[in-house]
């Protein structure tokens, strides 16, 4: 079977990590990668689980919870609008220095 060369462009600590891995695993990296091709093409799919950051609404749902079992006292109208200007005040100091 004819066979392709494939470069992969990989952070040198990471690369070293793997490789003493896969030498402790008594195989190359190139073996270790051809197997994982070949997981993926016989399963058509990626064989660990790859997540999204979570959405905005499971961030807040996230938050809610933990204020909801919090014991600590609600905030005042007050308090909540100072946390949101002090929040805005840091996103506009992060844009501006885009």
């Amino acid at each position: 079977m004819a066979q392709s060369a494939v470069t992969v462009r990989i952070d040198s600590e990471v690369k070293s990590q793997f490789d003493a891995l896969c030498e402790q695993f008594g195989m190359s990296a190139n073996t270790a990668f051809n197997i994982f091709v070949n997981a993926v093409v016989r399963s058509r799919s990626i064989p660990f689980p790859i997540k999204s950051a979570p959405s905005a609404l499971e961030l807040f749902m996230q938050q809610r919870n933990v204020a909801e079992s919090s014991s600590e006292p609600e905030l005042s109208l007050e308090e909540i609008n100072n946390e949101i200007r002090a929040a805005r005040k840091v996103i506009r100091k992060h844009k501006a220095q885009k």
